[in-house]
């Protein structure tokens, strides 16, 4: 029985567990794992056919805390977690226990004891001195039961410095497994330095501030233009709690370099100074200036003395820029103002000059044409991984960061397991306390690869951590505060530090670009639709009074159009880029001709009016009004079939553009009606109405005659009689004063969208 207990799990003598902890792993291990398994079948076999089988996954164990993260001489090292018993049946003497085992030898070794499930007798090591067990009389089947184990450290064995294997086990009985066994283990990591390195590796942490766009090209027409919003999700990032808030209050007290996206602080600028908020058709006033304006301000307060790395307006997707947007006209030169509005954006809301030199792909995945593109808007340094960025020799270490690519870019390689050693769901606390131990263990057997050889690493996490991603790598930095291994550096330094001869400096072909990422690009379709919008706001511009009140909004959602964010979201990009047209569509629309019916020329020349109007908050020039007559017996100024007249309006206005006819003989001509700009490009659609000549003959002119003849005699009656009338009212006394006319209405007044009447006649 007492062979058994040892096999299961139970403690030997201290000799003994020297001896097992030193040579178990390798050469103990095969032998026991082989013998163990008969037992363990053995217990399955007895059980019942409804029973669950013993074993080392019936208890699931779940390590919440482990403080302090990385301790030193004289500390008590305090494990807590959460029991469940999965299986079917009560466990009955559980003991819980702390396992250390040997020292893990380089970065290779951490990952593989990451991957361990399960318990292994002989290979996992002996349980701590029973001194320091917790006990449970009995756990019941779907129980949890939550432990706290406390040891000092100078109890745990730790002979040098380096990463330990840290387990937490339980054991116990079961009805149909009456002998002790390990029923579940947990595994994490302890590295320990107790006292400060000779050689640290220096550790630059990007610390993101990115966001998904929510601001719309639309703004309203009162003087502050205030923007409108897609929704009001912002605010719930940037309230206390949210992902914006935690990622500011936590990066204050962290020796860390920001990365910021400006088009966030535009927005946030945006909804502090007042802004709307889309619902349904309309439009809503937003509700949280108060919480747009206490981010920004403690970002202000934040970023003082810190490094800023300002990416391009919108953070624009540069992969899928140089694969499927170069060849687009214009996309290039869209990425070069996104970088100068991003700069200015930086300095003009939080006061620091932020350095412009960094272009940061997706995921640090490069070849050749992302590197042209980034360089193309100005970078002399690209941000990479190096799960891209792979080495090609043997090196026995991590090399430095900075390394050039040529063309006087620098590539900065960014450490691809310390860089996702935070990615997934990290909402669990388990889950964030291996994170952050893995983590530590990485960066501890990274600087014991070569001591005397102090290397600079950079750490580039997911662009839009998580709430729970966020919390959990600000306690894995804030467990490197004693710089015993690791000392901080910002990125810009990170850059300038000499590189290692032995790295790889070969730019990936662009066939090793991953798949994955591949497929998440915008399509080259987006592109065309980005060019389409590009050429209405150069067409609409030109004729505009106060241009910068269309080509800001609308440029900044050119600029977004393309952002990273969009990844994996295809059919919200294609909304948000076919909102952004058709609102610039309905704004030109404002500037139109209105609709005329047919015309009646009586008599050999006449003057046709067209009406313009003008529904803008502001006034348009440079507008030509081009009339086209389908007939030669229609002429504009005898000139020929063809007229131009210059419009120009102000806002809220109409006017009506007079154009002298002639005609030569009875008929119908159809005539074409159409706005240009001043560089001959069509704006708006074309209008035609029909303009009928009536020829004046001898007999009407006879006729009209008469009648003016009767009309002249009437007047002069009229005259006579009035006349003898004053001078009787004079003879009594009475005074009177003339009536005044009416002011005469003008040719431009406040805009009307009526039509011209039905049977227009027109005569001159």
């Amino acid at each position: 029985m007492a062979q058994a207990a040892d096999i299961q799990g139970m403690r030997p003598s201290p000799a003994r567990r020297w001896l097992r902890r030193t040579a178990s792993v390798a050469l103990g291990a095969p032998l026991l794992a082989g013998l163990l398994v008969v037992p363990t079948a053995g217990s399955a076999g007895a059980a019942a056919p409804d029973k669950a089988p013993a074993g080392s996954s019936t208890v699931d164990v779940s390590l919440d805390t482990l403080s302090p993260a990385a301790p030193v001489k004289g500390d008590t090292l305090t494990v807590s977690g959460t029991l469940t018993n999965k299986g079917r049946q009560t466990i009955d003497g559980a003991e819980i226990d702390l396992r250390v085992g040997p020292r893990l030898s380089g970065r290779g070794e951490v990952d593989d004891a990451a991957k361990r499930k399960g318990y292994t007798p002989g290979a996992d090591p002996d349980a701590i001195d029973d001194k320091y067990t917790v006990k449970i009389a009995k756990l019941p089947k779907g129980i949890s039961q939550n432990f706290t184990l406390a040891v000092p450290v100078d109890k745990l064995d730790l002979d040098a410095s380096g990463v330990y294997q840290l387990g937490v086990s339980v054991s116990g009985r079961t009805a149909a497994a009456p002998f002790e066994q390990v029923l579940g283990i947990e595994r994490s990591f302890l590295p320990w330095q107790p006292e400060e390195s000779d050689k640290r590796t220096k550790l630059t942490f990007l610390w993101p501030l990115i966001a998904s766009p929510h601001v719309t090209a639309e703004t309203r027409s009162d003087e502050q233009q205030t923007p409108v919003f897609t929704d009001d999700a912002l605010a719930e990032e940037l309230a206390p709690g949210g992902r914006l808030q935690q990622m500011v209050a936590l990066g204050s007290r962290l020796p860390v370099t920001w990365v910021i996206d400006p088009d966030l602080l535009a927005s946030v600028a945006a909804m502090a100074g007042g802004y709307e908020v889309k619902s349904g058709d309309t439009t809503v006033p937003g509700k949280n200036r108060a919480v747009a304006g206490q981010w920004i301000t403690a970002l202000q307060k934040v970023v003082e003395d810190g490094k800023v790395i300002a990416l391009p307006f919108g953070d624009p997707d540069l992969a899928s820029i140089a694969h499927r947007g170069k060849g687009v006209s214009g996309t290039l030169s869209h990425l070069q103002n996104a970088s100068t509005v991003g700069a200015s954006t930086v300095e003009t809301i939080l006061h620091v000059k932020p350095s412009t030199d960094f272009a940061w792909p997706v995921q640090g995945a490069v070849d050749p044409g992302i590197v042209d593109v980034a360089t193309s808007a100005g970078a002399h340094h690209v941000i990479a991984r190096s799960d891209s960025f792979k080495e090609t020799g043997s090196l026995p270490y991590t090399p430095t960061a900075a390394r050039p690519i040529g063309g006087g870019t620098t590539a900065v390689v960014a450490d691809h397991r310390l860089s996702t050693a935070f990615d997934g769901s990290l909402l669990r606390a388990d889950a964030s306390t291996l994170a952050v131990q893995k983590f530590l263990a990485q960066t501890l057997t990274l600087n014991e690869q070569a001591p005397d050889n102090e290397r600079s690493i950079v750490v580039a996490p997911q662009r839009m951590p998580t709430t729970a991603q966020a919390q959990t790598m600000a306690r894995a930095l804030e467990a490197l505060s004693g710089n015993r291994w690791t000392q901080p550096q910002d990125l810009v330094a990170a850059s300038e530090v000499k590189p290692d001869p032995l790295a790889t400096t070969k730019v990936p072909r662009a066939s090793a670009y991953p798949k994955k990422l591949r497929n998440q690009e915008l399509p080259t379709q987006a592109f065309q639709d980005i060019r389409t919008t590009q050429g209405s706001i150069d067409s609409f511009e030109t004729i505009l009074t106060q241009p910068e009140r269309v080509v800001t909004p609308f440029g900044n959602a050119v600029n977004r159009s393309m952002s990273t964010s969009w990844r994996g979201r295809s059919l919200e990009a294609q909304a948000y880029r076919d909102a952004v047209l058709t609102y610039l569509k309905d704004l030109t629309g404002e500037v139109q001709l209105i609709d005329k019916s047919d015309v009646t020329l009586s008599g050999r020349s006449a003057t046709i009016p067209v009406t313009v109007q003008n529904k803008l908050v502001q006034g348009v020039d440079r507008l030509v009004l081009r009339l086209k007559s389908d007939n030669i017996r229609l002429k504009f100024n005898d000139d020929g079939t063809m007229a131009e007249l210059p419009v120009r309006i102000g806002g809220g206005h109409s006017q009506s553009v007079k154009f002298d006819t002639a005609t030569s003989a009875n008929g119908r001509a159809q005539v074409t009606a159409r706005l240009f700009t001043e560089d001959g490009t069509p704006y708006g659609e074309e209008m035609t109405f029909t303009v009928k000549v009536s020829e004046v003959t001898p007999t009407v002119l006879l006729v009209i005659a008469g009648g003016l003849l009767l009309l002249v005699l009437a007047g002069v009656r009229m005259y006579s009689h009035r006349k003898r009338a004053v001078a009787s009212d004079t003879a009594n006394g009475d005074g009177g004063e003339p009536e005044q006319p009416s002011d005469p209405t003008p040719d431009t007044g406040p805009e009307s969208g009526a039509p011209s009447g039905t049977g227009e006649k027109v005569d001159r």
